[in-house]
């Protein structure tokens, strides 16, 4: 996979319970012609652009377009996921976090927006998505505090312990199970092809320092996988259920524990996405737009 984000049920989905970024509107990149501009105000359900639109790439705004994110029109694309993932990291200022997955940069420059002075490492196998990511962070001005690197979560290089919280958004399927979608880069995505759930939860643990942070976000109907490896490992962990909307089972939780540390579970009352008429709900438009954060701690 690439060590990167978003994911549908079936893989890595390139929406989370609900959608994805990717409406476009018709503009110029400031810098390419191929290149237009998406600000849609709901986050749509497929990561795919219409067949009408023209152009190999699109500038898609996230929290309300303080992220900008250049993206390939098809193929692996950031969606909801990410911007969920950043919002649950209880990072402060000069804080040292490791993305584990970095693909475009989503997740950590909406880490950065709304923790400036975070400092940022990002790793991924797939250097295609790593040119993406460095665009991105010097199209957001963010080069003084994020940088990424390729980098495979198997080999746990580097000095152990180094990170006061480190997040990952791994792929979905487990390998053998499930269609792999025939693009490349999604089908790293969206399939653990080149690592275990367990090669991503081992790589968290290694880089993280005693007390420091471990956040995945992940496939509901697996939490029973990631509790169970992070179990004696991991203390005070927090699950966050992830609603469609109220009354519908959760497609995602976030899970997040404290390296180290002693501490019972804690199952959160969940957030619902969506309520009437397919809108957001308040809480959720207040963290995929206003940039707030999704507090577990």
């Amino acid at each position: 996979m690439t060590q990167s984000d978003s994911r549908m049920d079936a893989g890595r989905a390139g929406d989370m319970p609900d959608g994805s970024p990717g409406t476009v509107m018709r503009s110029e990149h400031p810098h390419r012609s191929d290149t237009q501009t998406s600000k849609s105000s709901e986050i749509p359900e497929s990561s795919e652009i219409p067949e009408s639109s023209e152009g190999p790439e699109t500038i898609d705004d996230f929290l309300g377009g303080t992220v900008r994110l250049i993206q390939p029109r098809h193929g692996y694309r950031v969606s909801m996921d990410t911007v969920l993932l950043a919002a649950a990291i209880p990072a402060h200022p000069g804080d040292r976090v490791l993305d584990g997955g970095v693909g475009t940069g989503g997740a950590a420059l909406c880490l950065r927006a709304r923790v400036p002075g975070v400092q940022v490492r990002g790793v991924d196998i797939q250097d295609d998505l790593l040119d993406y990511a460095r665009r991105n962070i010097a199209f957001n001005g963010a080069g003084d505090d994020i940088a990424v690197e390729h980098s495979d979560i198997t080999a746990l290089n580097g000095v152990e312990g180094t990170f006061d919280h480190v997040m990952i958004n791994p792929p979905y399927l487990a390998r053998g199970h499930g269609i792999r979608p025939p693009d490349a880069s999604k089908g790293l995505a969206h399939m653990d092809s080149s690592a275990s759930l367990k090669d991503w939860l081992r790589y968290c643990l290694y880089h993280a320092r005693v007390k420091g942070t471990v956040t995945i976000i992940y496939r509901a109907d697996r939490m029973d996988e990631v509790m169970a490896y992070l179990h004696r490992r991991v203390g005070e962990l927090t699950v966050l259920p992830l609603w469609p909307r109220t009354g519908m089972p959760a497609k995602r939780v976030i899970i997040q524990g404290r390296k180290g540390v002693a501490g019972s579970v804690r199952l959160l009352p969940g957030l619902a996405l969506h309520g009437l008429h397919d809108r957001y709900s308040a809480e959720a438009e207040a963290v995929l737009r206003d940039g707030a954060a999704l507090t577990l701690r």
